[in-house]
């Protein structure tokens, strides 16, 4: 039996419906480290700001075009699931951290989306409210779907795909492609338009992680040598600041994932009286610009 035309917009809508829903729920597992530390540890807001701000927006489009029920329901769950992100991320954030994520979010879902639900309700009509309301959109999906342009620069530069996980790549395209068919099918092109570009960026994402991913990153240390300069010079100025550096221990040891380098130094200081201070220093490197990048990328999943 053939499918008529109706039934494969459905049918894309259904597949981008499912894939939208799990993707939503991809940043979870970091919520629950959140709630269990009980602290964000420098995680940033923005990303789920932008979601929801995004949710919100399509679901005041979808009320003046037909046939939309997909675009509302995907959306809705969004704006549920991103509150709940953002609820935990408040609770949890330092006082700092709370008053500008605060800020952000008056600031962009308060007035930013007051201003255009109120331009468009009362400066235009018709087609032309639909026109505006849907360039928004399109303007800030494009936005959103670029922002892997920093981790593409960031694979090239390591060499290593350590914060562009393949499957997040590989759902994030099967998505764009499936809302790419779902507004190509009902010619809607602020919806089918973005999506093409996410599309192209996920084929480079994953086309890069295959070039990349048997790389392993070698971090090279400070020469023993120069550990040794240093104590030599601290042993030297013993005579004006009163303490003594006698042992400097380097552990070096291996991560479970590359890129992640964690280092030990144990000081052992001796004061004017003789008496010795112990200091355990752990050093661990990670860089968490990508990681917000992929947050971002899981967060903007709706269409």
């Amino acid at each position: 039996m053939e499918l008529n035309h109706q039934s494969w917009v459905f049918i894309c809508g259904l597949i981008g419906n499912a894939i939208s829903f799990m993707v939503f729920l991809s940043p979870m597992p970091t919520f629950y480290q959140i709630y269990k530390k009980k602290t964000t540890e420098g995680f940033q807001a923005i990303p789920y700001i932008t979601a929801l701000f995004s949710s919100t927006l399509w679901i005041y489009y979808a009320i003046f075009v037909k046939d939309s029920t997909f675009i509302i329901t995907i959306n809705s769950f969004g704006c549920v699931i991103e509150s709940i992100y953002l609820a935990i991320f408040l609770i949890y954030s330092s006082k700092k951290s709370r008053l500008s994520t605060i800020k952000v979010l008056l600031l962009l879902n308060v007035f930013g989306f007051g201003a255009i639900v109120l331009s468009t309700l009362y400066l235009t009509k018709g087609d032309k409210r639909v026109s505006v309301i849907g360039w928004f959109n399109l303007i800030l999906n494009i936005c959103v779907f670029a922002s892997p342009l920093g981790s593409l620069r960031r694979v090239v530069k390591t060499k290593s795909v350590e914060f562009m996980p393949f499957s997040l790549s590989f759902f994030l395209t099967l998505n764009a492609v499936m809302w790419f068919f779902y507004g190509l099918l009902r010619n809607d092109y602020y919806i089918a338009l973005p999506n093409t570009l996410g599309f192209l960026f996920g084929i480079i994402q994953m086309v890069m992680y295959m070039i990349y991913r048997k790389n392993k990153n070698v971090v090279v240390l400070e020469e023993p040598l120069k550990l040794q300069e240093l104590n030599n010079n601290n042993n030297n100025n013993d005579n004006n600041n009163g303490h003594v550096i006698d042992v400097v221990k380097l552990n070096t040891m291996v991560p479970s994932e590359p890129n992640h380098v964690a280092v030990n130094v144990t000081l052992i200081d001796e004061d004017t009286n003789g008496n010795k201070q112990e200091e355990d220093h752990h050093h661990n490197e990670e860089n968490n610009d990508d990681d917000h990048i992929n947050k971002n990328m899981a967060s903007n999943c709706n269409v």
